[in-house]
This record gives C-alpha cells, sequence and structure tokens, in this order.
C-alpha cells in the first residue's frame, strides 16, 4: 500500500487490475494505468538489469503502440538521462518542457514534457516508472504524486515479474513494435491463440511485410520456445535440390552424394520449421512435404529403410495466392487446406502509414546503434517523404532506406537528400515558386477556379495540395479543436482519425493546442 496516499488514485482498482494481469503482461497493465491515471500519450517501465549494468526498457508505448526493443539499456554517464538521473538518485523528476530540460534525451520522437518517479522495493529503487506527452507542460506535481502511488502499489508485482524475467532463458522479443494498426492487431491476437497449439500456421503477406518476424514470434511464445527454430527459403533452392535440403539424403543417392545427410525437417524436431516461399516448392515434391506435415515421416532421398519420426511444428509463409494455384492445379489442394488451419494476413505498410513515425524511429535507434553513431531526428520533410511514398518493398524497404539515409546524414538530423533516390522520384522542389510559399496561400472557395487555369500541365499534383488542399485541411484542423476546447483526443474522435494521426497534422500546420505557433 502506498505510503502517503493522495486521492488521486483508486488504490482498490488498481490492485484489482494487477491482480487480474496475466503472466507476461504485467508491465504492460503497469504502463497503462499511468496513462490512464496522468492522461499520458506515451508511458515507459525501466528495470534495472544487473547482468547489463544499466536500466532496461522492457516496455515503452508511444499512442498505442508497443514498441519491444530488448536492447535497450540506459547506463550511468557524465550527463545522465531522465530515466539514469531518477533511478540514481531515488527522486522523481518533472519536465514540464524538454526542450529546456538538461536530462531530457530524444528516444523515437521528440517529446514536450515528462515525468518519471523511480519504482522502490523496501526503499531502493529497481526501476523507474515515466510518462510522456508530445505538449509542453502536460503535466504536474499532481501527476507526479500520482504516478508515484501506481509505482508503489505495482512495485511487489513489478519485482515479481523482474525475477521471473531473469530466471528465465531470454531470447529476445521478436516483435519490434506491436500495435500498429486494427490488422495488425488481428495478427497479434491470432498469434497468441494458435503459438500454444501445435497446429500448421500459414503467413500470407507481400515482399517485405515480416513473414519471417512473425514467424519467430510464434516460435518464441510456443511451448517449443527452446527447441529449434530452423528456417528453410524455398525460393531459393533450386529444385533439384530442395528435397534433399528438406529430407536430407544417404550416402551414393546421387552424383555428389558423399556422406549422409540429415535433412532440415529432422533439425527441426522438437522445434518449429518455417518454410518460407512455400509456393515455390515443386508439385511432385507437395505430396512429401504433407507425409511429413500430417504424419510426421520424413525419408531421406536415396533411403530403403523405414521412414523416420519427427514432431515439427510446421509455419509456412507465402506471397503468392496459394488457393488460386490450388483451383489450377500448380498446388496440392490437401496441402493447402492442411497448412491453412490457421492463417495470419500480414498488411502491407501502405497500409498503416499513420505510424510510420514511429516504425522508422524503431529503424533509426536499430541502425544508429549498429553504426556506432546517435540517433539523429527525421526531418519533417523526411517524414513527408515517407508517408507519401508507397514502399512496394513494404517495411523491409523502409528499414533498407533509413540505413540509408543515417549512412549519408552527417548531422543530427535526416533531411530529404540523405533519402535513396526511390524515395525522392516526383518530390517537388523546396523552391516551388512563390504559389507553393505558405505565406500566400488563401484559402479558395468551392468555386474557385482551378490554380493551373487553362495549362494543367505547368502544375505539379504537390502545388495544387499545397494550394488548394493543405488550406483547408488546417482551417478545419483549427475549427475542430477550438469546437472539442483543445481536446485533442476528442478531436480525433470527432474527425475518426488516430490521435497520433491529428498530433502529426497539427505540427504539419504549426498548430499547438488549437493556436497557431508562434
Amino acid at each position: 500500500m502506498a505510503t502517503h496516499a493522495t486521492g488521486l488514485v483508486d488504490f482498490a482498482a488498481v490492485e484489482a487490475r494487477l491482480a487480474a494481469a496475466l503472466p507476461g503482461t504485467l508491465e504492460h497493465t503497469v504502463v497503462a494505468i499511468a496513462q490512464a491515471a496522468t492522461g499520458a500519450e506515451h508511458g515507459s517501465l525501466f528495470l534495472w538489469d544487473a547482468a547489463a549494468q544499466g536500466l532496461a526498457l522492457v516496455h515503452h508505448e508511444v499512442d498505442g503502440i508497443v514498441v519491444t526493443l530488448p536492447s535497450i539499456v540506459t547506463k550511468r554517464a557524465s550527463q545522465p538521462g531522465i530515466a539514469q538521473w531518477v533511478f540514481e538518485h531515488n527522486a522523481p523528476h518533472l519536465c514540464r518542457d524538454a526542450a529546456s530540460d538538461k536530462l531530457y534525451t530524444r528516444y523515437l520522437l521528440d517529446v514536450g514534457s515528462v515525468a518519471a518517479v523511480p519504482v522502490r522495493k523496501r526503499g531502493k529503487p529497481i526501476g523507474v516508472l515515466a510518462i510522456a506527452a508530445r505538449a509542453v507542460d502536460a503535466f504536474d506535481k499532481a501527476a507526479v504524486a500520482a504516478l508515484t502511488e501506481i509505482a508503489e502499489l505495482g512495485a511487489d508485482s513489478i519485482r515479481r515479474a523482474q525475477l521471473d524475467r531473469q530466471s528465465r532463458d531470454q531470447t529476445g522479443r521478436p516483435f519490434l513494435i506491436k500495435g500498429l494498426s486494427p490488422a495488425w492487431r488481428e495478427v497479434e491476437r491470432r498469434i497468441d491463440l494458435a503459438a500454444p497449439t501445435t497446429a500448421p500456421i500459414l503467413i500470407r503477406g507481400e515482399s517485405g511485410t515480416g513473414k519471417d518476424l512473425v514467424a519467430r514470434a510464434i516460435h518464441a511464445n510456443s511451448k517449443r520456445a527452446g527447441k529449434p527454430y530452423v528456417t528453410v527459403n524455398c525460393a531459393a533452392i533450386p529444385d533439384t535440390l530442395l528435397e534433399s535440403i528438406l529430407f536430407g539424403h544417404v550416402k551414393g543417392a546421387f552424383t555428389g552424394a558423399t556422406v549422409n545427410k540429415i535433412g532440415e525437417f529432422e533439425k527441426a524436431h522438437g522445434g518449429t520449421l518455417f518454410l518460407d516461399e512455400i509456393g515455390e516448392i515443386p508439385l511432385i515434391l507437395q505430396a512429401k512435404v504433407l507425409r511429413a506435415v500430417e504424419q510426421g515421416e520424413v525419408q531421406p532421398v536415396g533411403s530403403n529403410e523405414a521412414a523416420k519420426h519427427v514432431d515439427v511444428r510446421l509455419v509456412a509463409a507465402t506471397n503468392r495466392n496459394l488457393e488460386a494455384m490450388a483451383h489450377a492445379g500448380t498446388f496440392r489442394d490437401d496441402l493447402f487446406y492442411r497448412l491453412s488451419v490457421m492463417t495470419l494476413d500480414l498488411p502491407a505498410l501502405r497500409d498503416y502509414k499513420d505510424s510510420i513515425e514511429v516504425l522508422a524511429g524503431v529503424f533509426v535507434e536499430q541502425s544508429a546503434r549498429a553504426l556506432g553513431k546517435p540517433a539523429p531526428r527525421l526531418s519533417p520533410a523526411v517524414l513527408a517523404t515517407l508517408r507519401a511514398y508507397r514502399f512496394p518493398g513494404n517495411v523491409r524497404e523502409l528499414r533498407n532506406a533509413i540505413e540509408h539515409a543515417l549512412i549519408l546524414a552527417g548531422g543530427n538530423e535526416v533531411a530529404v537528400a540523405d533519402l535513396p533516390k526511390p524515395l525522392l522520384a516526383g518530390v517537388a522542389p523546396a523552391t516551388a515558386g512563390p504559389t507553393a510559399t505558405p505565406a500566400t496561400i488563401t484559402t479558395p472557395a468551392p468555386t474557385t477556379a482551378p490554380p493551373w487555369g487553362a495549362n494543367v500541365r505547368a502544375v505539379s499534383l504537390e502545388q495544387v495540395r499545397a494550394q488548394w488542399l493543405e488550406p483547408l485541411e488546417r482551417t478545419y484542423l483549427l475549427q475542430l479543436l477550438d469546437a472539442c476546447e483543445g481536446n485533442v483526443r476528442l478531436a480525433a474522435k470527432t474527425a475518426k482519425v488516430a490521435p497520433l494521426t491529428l498530433y502529426r497534422l497539427m505540427e504539419k500546420h504549426q498548430i499547438v493546442r488549437g493556436k497557431v505557433a508562434r
């Protein structure tokens, strides 16, 4: 029980939520309680990692998106960040304006204000609970007091979760982020339900959508997590070798078979076998794969002995329409039905670009660490370019684009010129002429003649948007925020968009809580 109640937190309700939290969800529950009690958009929980000798970021939420980067550990430094300072001084910290707070360090994206308190066990800190908001002066001393009470109420549960985490062999969390969109939340829900079973799973999606990442998440959340995880890219292996790769061969089975070889099915015994691009498996080999899936029997090439028994959980992935292939006779329908006991349809990046700022921020952090340099900001122009691009290569292309940009970026901010050329195709120059300057734009009435006059070829689509659509969008936002009395979440609900989307639009149009930034 908290030692200094303020009346800001419903103790009974908090304790009930903590008691009802399922294993592995305690960190999320604590952060969610803190966000709800303070109205924060972001929330973080850091716990002391004795092995790493630093504070590990075990849970981080950004506008409902869960960021899980287990490699993020803050250590003692000459100039500590807010979390490290709070832990070392065993005292809370209120940052009303991040721009003027020397302790503030940027992570993923910029925020305006932060509040952080120590999580104590017997008076000593074991971690830090923090909240943040994009706006400045979003929290006061009452928010810090409420956060302190939540940290005290959750300390025992957090400590148990910490000890449980340390007692198990942690291979790392497979998902970089969760909750990017409704479609992703459905994928994650199905993973939670299907992973503990032994049922085959078929992952469908365009190239670069994260099929391998999802397959690893299934394995990591299954009862086979400590067993082998074996991957085979069926499209990267010649048809003549694929059977030997999957099922092995005996010495002398064919020219060049000088030794017995164990197949990937056998290597995955007790664990999970991920067959990527399964639609590329030749029709003649599909019957043998079906036998391995249904009966757990494999026969090495050239072997006359009885079939070997294997216990393998199969996860397959494809960017092809297997159902249409089955109807066309190019893929066995019985194998298709067996593989698709549970299907996961991964969305393309263009379908959840509202979350691209957070996703890009994750890749900035990863690439910066790999390159051994500080993580730079993505300029507003870069973010606008990323949102405008369709990303045919999906998340893989975004990750590679960010790495390319960080290699070229020389300062603390990534510029548009640092991005790969495909992303720059069709982007209008920054100096598009006086008509593209926001200061000269006026909001036209619906009957106003088009800005291109009689020569439509003289004006780019970007100029049309800047002159016609953006002023209307800005006016709408100002009036909407005024009608909602500056309540961004209410305005977002009224506009039927995510709060994160509305904040980005406000930043784009230089609007702060319904007022023009001066």
